[in-house]
């Protein structure tokens, strides 16, 4: 699925739209039936955010007819995100419902970072943490308004201006990586088995060199090879008209970045073959990056990153379009130096020391954490002995007074509060009646009365 052309003048890319292709000849055509693309990644953060705002906007009429004769500068400077307050109001709910859960997600992402870096936070300030986000309203984080597009859209485009910087960084790092780790492991072998190692190696890097020419993106000579080979057709009927309407597969009028990258298809294969020990494909993607760099830097003249017709046209009027100079491949020359791979060593050797000093810290804190629980252990068993002594003792002293221990349906032991034994009873009650009886018994004559006669 692909995105309008008026939003691909601003982000360049492929994203989940379905595109109908456009009558520019104005004729009654039968429109064709729409065409579910594949789905390309931005690479941003954000990438599906993005896709469901536009795919959203796309619904509404008043909207998408604006987006069709907008230009780069309507977009950039503004001016199409303030009709967002034409748009209908079910669109806007819809939105709204986007925008609240982007917040949520960004919410979670927030404190997922904070548990990792152990950051304890009794309060947390969501609105002061998400003004990191430059591509949405922290201020506001219930409802989608004209500010949110402007913001969604001015962030797009500085990220993904910034994309292609960051893919040439990356895969740098990639190749300074192998080849660290390539010494590494010769290192690590005897004197012969490295020389015969070093020399396999060497083997594979001339092999790898040794692949037919590589014509310039965008010459002449490359456009007529894929006319012939893909397209079938004979390159002396070459014409640039037709093959730009060849290959503007979806027909919105231009050729974008993954239309110009499909066209370098047959170039790659002269240099790499997935099957090769020798042959990198995350080289070949990087060759795949650098030459439609190449067509973009001299074929878009207006640097919105899409190739028109007219501008596609125009270049296969200039001197380069049929002498261009030769194309260096990547194993030309390196795209590192040996400092950058001394500081990236250095950084790695950082890295490794901080990864062990976190391994031993929990190492540390496992055996803390045994001891503990042998600690607890002991605890258990100690209140276990205590208790069978207890019971013991109580077995004991019912057995010499002639009773049972009292005990559960299983057979286990319970303790009962102490209660008068009968015959403590039977041995009160004589004392008692005897007390009783004498309590009874007449009063004593006094002594020494006078006797009457």
């Amino acid at each position: 699925m692909k995105l309008k052309p008026g939003w691909l003048l601003l982000l360049s890319i492929s994203a989940g739209v379905w595109s109908v292709p456009i009558d520019r000849n104005g004729g009654n055509q039968e429109a064709k039936e729409e065409v579910p693309e594949e789905n390309a990644d931005t690479g941003l953060y954000y990438d599906r955010y993005l896709r469901e705002v536009i795919e959203v906007l796309e619904t509404d009429p008043h909207f998408r007819e604006k987006l069709q004769t907008a230009n780069t500068e309507d977009i950039k400077n503004g001016r199409l995100s303030k009709e967002l307050d034409l748009v209908s109001h079910h669109v806007r709910t819809r939105l709204d419902e986007l925008k609240r859960q982007e917040v949520s997600r960004l919410r979670m992402l927030l404190k997922a970072k904070l548990d990792s870096t152990n950051t304890q936070s009794l309060q947390m300030d969501h609105a002061s943490l998400l003004k990191q986000f430059e591509h949405l309203d922290p201020h506001n984080q219930n409802t989608f308004e004209a500010k949110d597009l402007e913001l969604l859209i001015s962030t797009a485009t500085k990220d993904l201006e910034n994309y292609d910087a960051e893919r040439h960084e990356e895969f740098k790092r990639y190749e300074m990586l192998k080849e660290h780790e390539r010494r590494e492991y010769l290192k690590g072998l005897d004197q012969e088995k490295r020389e015969r190692e070093e020399k396999r190696m060497q083997e594979l890097k001339e092999k790898h060199r040794q692949h037919p020419k590589v014509n310039a993106p965008g010459s002449v000579a490359q456009l007529r090879e894929v006319w012939e080979e893909t397209d079938g057709l004979d390159p002396q009927e070459f014409n640039p008209k037709t093959f730009f309407k060849l290959h503007d597969t979806n027909e919105d009028g231009v050729l974008d970045e993954q239309e110009l990258e499909a066209l370098f298809t047959k170039e790659l294969e002269k240099v790499y073959d997935p099957k090769n020990e020798e042959d990198d494909m995350m080289e070949m993607e990087e060759e795949r990056l650098r030459m439609r760099e190449h067509i973009m830097k001299n074929v878009d003249t207006n640097k919105d990153r899409l190739v028109s017709l007219e501008e596609f046209l125009k270049s296969t009027e200039k001197k380069e379009f049929s002498n261009p100079k030769e194309w260096e491949t990547l194993d030309a020359k390196p795209v590192y130096t040996e400092e950058e791979l001394q500081r990236f060593e250095v950084e790695l050797r950082d890295k490794e020391e901080e990864l062990r000093r976190r391994a031993e810290t929990l190492r540390q804190e496992q055996e803390l954490l045994k001891e503990r629980g042998k600690a607890l252990e002991a605890q258990k068993r100690e209140y276990q002995q205590a208790v069978l002594e207890m019971s013991q003792r109580q077995k004991e002293q019912q057995a010499a007074d002639g009773q049972p221990p009292p005990a559960g349906p299983n057979g286990e032991l319970q303790f009962q509060p102490e209660t008068h034994k009968p015959e403590d009873k039977e041995a009160k009650a004589p004392a008692d009646h005897e007390a009783e009886a004498q309590n009874n018994l007449p009063a004593e004559p006094p002594q020494n009365l006078p006797l009457h006669t």
